[in-house]
């Protein structure tokens, strides 16, 4: 497997969790550079780990896996940016991000490298550096994403955690529209 690939592959599975990144740094209004940590690390984390519990798992149960992710991550994402609407501002730091609001939104935003993972088992490679790799970049980019997202929050204001909490949504809608084609029946 080149590093071509192993790269593209590490970037294309962060997209989901540097966008929530995006959208959790818009809701902080005092940069909180252990937050932006604790939420990158959790992020690279689980990239890194549901690749490799897919890899263990194999062929076994990728069919029913294939068939349930993507309405986890809609459900998940869905509840946690209606939460993030509806959540009354009470004038304090937003950065109050609960561990369990991100160890959830971690799972969400992972659950398809569970599948990926599944599919590096049919190949005859070393999963260690695939993983590593995976996690570091998935680190970096939510790390660079809270921070970018906090800018844009200080710029946008009250709207931000609006704004924020209809980014969940939609990435929620755009992972389950991929795996189901559900917005091709009204377009």
């Amino acid at each position: 497997m080149s590093i071509t690939f192993i790269l593209m592959t590490s970037v294309a599975l962060s997209m989901d969790a540097f966008t929530v990144s995006l959208s959790k740094g818009m809701c902080i209004k005092k940069l909180d550079f252990k937050l932006a940590l604790k939420i990158a690390f959790s992020f690279g984390l689980f990239q890194a780990l549901m690749p490799l519990i897919g890899w263990k798992i194999g062929i076994g149960f990728s069919e029913y896996i294939k068939s349930i992710d993507h309405v986890i991550a809609l459900i998940l994402l869905c509840f946690l940016g209606l939460n993030m609407i509806f959540s009354k501002d009470d004038g304090s730091n937003s950065s109050k991000l609960s561990n369990f609001d991100i160890f959830i939104l971690a799972i969400a935003t992972s659950i398809d490298a569970l599948a990926v993972g599944i599919s590096f088992s049919f190949l005859n490679i070393s999963i260690l550096p695939i993983i590593l790799c995976i996690g570091i970049i998935t680190f970096i980019l939510c790390f660079l994403g809270v921070l970018i997202g906090n800018k844009a929050g200080n710029f946008l204001g009250s709207f931000a955690k609006f704004s924020g909490g209809i980014i969940l949504i939609l990435i929620g809608f755009n992972i389950f529209n991929e795996h189901t084609g559900f917005l091709n029946y009204f377009f």
